[in-house]
């Protein structure tokens, strides 16, 4: 009877830092991340900047019917539809605060979401929480951008990542 033989997994190339610290090569991974921040950037920007003039305009859903009685009751606003107008103000703000300065911006956007999660949770439960769960997993694809964010923005003022990365 022969033997089989079994290799060991192949260990990734290591390249030594400038610090002489052993360092896994993974260039794929660097480039896969700079390539996902970009797009939640622009999804990230993109997505509050319309959802804010929406707000203005109701073209897509009138916004008012998802505010929670009680914010409502506690809003400073005439009515549901002129505390929109500030939700859209915001909304907007956010999106732009996401292009301009992610690291900052992507956290604004969490939070935002957040609070809207908790809004359509408290709003006639549990009509809205196919609604509250998908605004859940945005508010996590933000967090992702954020945290992104922290490492990849860094990365490419320090030249190692470009600036663009296709």
């Amino acid at each position: 009877m022969s033997s089989i033989g079994l290799k060991p997994p192949a260990r990734p190339e290591t390249v030594t830092s400038s610090d002489a610290r052993p360092v896994a090569a993974a260039p794929d991974v660097g480039t896969a991340a700079h390539q996902a921040f970009w797009l939640l950037r622009v999804g990230f920007t993109v997505a509050p900047i319309l959802f804010g003039v929406d707000k203005f305009f109701n073209w897509t859903v009138h916004w008012p019917d998802y505010l929670a009685g009680w914010i409502n009751n506690i809003q400073p606003f005439a009515s549901g539809q002129d505390f929109m107008y500030l939700v859209g103000a915001i909304e907007i703000a956010a999106g732009i605060m996401v292009a301009f300065a992610p690291r900052i911006g992507a956290f604004v956007v969490a939070g935002w979401l957040g609070g809207i999660v908790i809004n359509l949770l408290t709003k006639n439960p549990p009509q809205y929480y196919d609604i509250a769960l998908r605004d859940f997993g945005l508010m996590l694809g933000a967090l992702t951008l954020g945290r992104l964010s922290l490492g990849v923005v860094p990365a490419r003022k320090r030249g190692v990542l470009p600036r663009r990365p296709w």
